[in-house]
């Protein structure tokens, strides 16, 4: 295991972050608005996200790069800022963690499809290899490959994500299937485990999907076949829809109170995804202890 890992996880448990998208909503992200480019637009804004999370215990970090490859910033005309907007995402991060959490910098899906012919190997790795880069240059501590739901991809970012040196997280979206324990193309935990380990990663898990519930068995799962740590980020429940917007019911009570029985199921990095903001991480943490 990285030293890095090593000093995280010598105390127990390493509470991470939560939600970034409805964070940033909450001031001011419009729907259809690129969250990355706020990297460069309103970084006092995403600084604010950062330190929220800081404050709230977090330990761990992320980055507002999600989106970040070429790919996909292309989309919003915004392809000639993709180092500019890599290295904010890391500096906003760092300047908010400053000596309190380590900045493990975010490496979403592009958003199309090995299986269907939308993408070739190729192209995937030079995006991945190019966003990678940016990231590890602009000095982030590790990098998180997230929300993936085809293990090819997947093990295509980790390999670029490895290449840096720095120490990778790799998590897939187990949302599929009828007790939902399989990525929408079909990967089972021990599947995803197997794949994301040969690729190079030093910690996998799973992130978004379904509530923290249905993370437990998941997890007990990726426990049973690697002695790798584990990385869980659950959604607030499930989304629903409430005049015309997306709320999510479980409250930070409800969500924290299954952290310790997470935490027994295996879990070694514990935050939360979609619908989930400070209160949950200081909720996890009082739980936690």
């Amino acid at each position: 295991m990285q030293a890095l890992l090593e000093g995280l996880l010598g105390g127990g448990p390493v509470l991470t972050d939560g939600a970034w998208g409805t964070e940033l909503q909450a001031r001011g992200l419009q729907v259809g608005e690129f969250p990355d480019g706020w990297n460069l637009s309103h970084p006092d804004k995403v600084g604010e996200v950062a330190a929220a999370y800081v404050q709230a215990g977090s330990r761990v970090i992320l980055t507002n790069t999600f989106g970040a490859n070429r790919l996909r910033l292309g989309a919003h005309g915004l392809a000639d800022k993709l180092a500019e907007i890599n290295r904010r995402g890391v500096e906003i991060s760092r300047q908010a963690a400053g000596a309190q959490a380590r900045v493990f910098a975010s490496i979403g899906p592009t958003g199309k499809m090995l299986l269907t012919g939308e993408v070739t190997e190729e192209e995937l790795r030079d995006l991945f290899a190019e966003q990678a880069r940016a990231l590890a240059g602009a000095g982030a501590d590790a990098l998180v490959v997230e929300t993936m739901a085809e293990l090819e991809e997947a093990r295509i970012a980790v390999g670029a994500a490895h290449a840096t040196g720095l120490p990778v997280v790799a998590c897939m979206v187990f949302d599929a299937g009828k007790n939902k324990d399989r990525t929408m193309t079909g990967v089972t935990p021990e599947q995803a485990a197997e794949g994301l380990i040969a690729a190079g990663a030093d910690v996998i898990g799973a992130n978004c999907g379904q509530g923290i519930e249905g993370f437990i068995p998941i997890c007990r799962r990726l426990r049973a076949v690697t002695d790798r740590p584990l990385w869980m980020k659950a959604n607030a429940g499930l989304p629903q829809m409430e005049e015309g917007r997306v709320v999510y019911r479980t409250t930070p009570e409800t969500f924290a109170a299954a952290g310790p029985e997470l935490v027994a199921a295996g879990a070694n990095f514990i935050g939360g995804c979609c619908g989930t903001n400070p209160d949950y991480i200081r909720a996890l943490k009082a739980r936690l202890g």
